[in-house]
């Protein structure tokens, strides 16, 4: 008795990875939503007429501070080859006059905008962070935990920021890292305080319940539900912060503070305080970075306002 071999019918390959197309289209959903979602916060942010004004100002600042070194030169700090006299008035060869050692102030400035912002950004970044990992937590946790980091949060608070500010800028090294701790690590209360209560707001919501029952963690909880609740809160906060910080390094500086081997706003203050400009009448070697640090200060503070007004319209802050 012989057999007829059976034909293989052509069966349809099957993915033997259901789960990577899945996850392939979750992550493309999810990237989908966040397009989506930066559009229309666009959208909502140019319709502020003060919010583009503080944006524009902001962009071209920060395109001229990254185009120094070709604009300027580095050699422009230098005090053995200034180009100029000292503390002359400005004119077409100085457009902004020059210091006491008779280096240009419009290179100066343009120069001082690095370390400035520099300052500003990274500042304001560490502060916030601190200020977003402890109102997360407190909100979080509550009970006596949350209740020892809130004191603690009311003692920073209490205190004024700019005289803790200057005691750590005087026990640390003078360099642009002390500054930027020194402001850092004292200016982060508010930041909890905000988060902490936004915090307090999320894990109110039946999500979170469900998310708990299904078995979620404190990590998960945390990073997976309510810091991308809080994000919007926290980019308003760093927008204000950048300002304050700006401000508060401009103070140190002025005050003797900073690090003498860059060239800041502040310490260009500082520079014209020494040489006497202010009973000299010296205007033109304090009105250039009295008025870069306000501009800078303004245009932050307008962007922070438009970004809470768009991620929350009850505010009605006028555009």
């Amino acid at each position: 008795m012989t057999t007829t071999p059976v034909a293989k019918t052509d069966q349809p390959k099957q993915d033997k990875k259901p789960g990577k197309q899945t996850r392939q289209t979750a992550t493309s959903l999810a990237w989908a939503r966040r397009r989506h979602s930066v559009a229309r916060f666009w959208r909502a942010y140019r319709t502020h007429r003060a919010g583009l004004f503080g944006l524009g100002a902001l962009a071209l600042i920060a395109l001229v501070a990254l185009a120094a070194p070709w604009l300027v030169g580095a050699d422009v700090q230098s005090v053995t080859t200034a180009p100029g006299a000292a503390l002359e008035k400005p004119s077409a060869q100085f457009p902004l006059g020059t210091d006491q050692f008779g280096r240009s102030l419009l290179g100066l400035l343009v120069w001082g905008a690095r370390i400035s912002l520099t300052v500003g950004l990274l500042a304001a970044a560490l502060s916030v962070a601190i200020g977003t990992l402890v109102g997360i937590i407190a909100g979080h946790y509550g009970g006596w935990f949350s209740t020892v980091l809130m004191r603690i949060t009311d003692w920073f608070l209490v205190m004024p920021t700019l005289v803790l500010a200057i005691v750590l800028a005087t026990v640390m090294s003078r360099s642009i890292w002390t500054v930027i701790i020194a402001i850092g690590v004292t200016s982060w209360p508010t930041t909890a305080r905000l988060v902490r209560a936004q915090t307090i707001a999320v894990e109110s919501r039946p999500y979170i319940e469900r998310a708990k029952a299904l078995g979620g963690g404190h990590g998960h909880i945390m990073n997976r539900h309510v810091l991308p609740n809080v994000m919007p809160l926290v980019l308003a906060q760093t927008t204000l912060g950048i300002s304050s910080a700006i401000l508060t390094e401009a103070t140190l500086a002025f005050l003797g503070l900073g690090d003498p081997t860059v060239v800041s706003w502040g310490g260009m203050l500082q520079d014209a305080r020494e040489a006497g400009a202010v009973s000299s009448g010296h205007w033109w070697y304090l009105a250039p970075p009295g008025i870069a640090i306000a501009v800078v200060a303004l245009a932050f503070t307008l962007c922070g306002r438009a970004i809470e007004a768009v991620l929350n319209p009850k505010l009605g802050v006028a555009r």
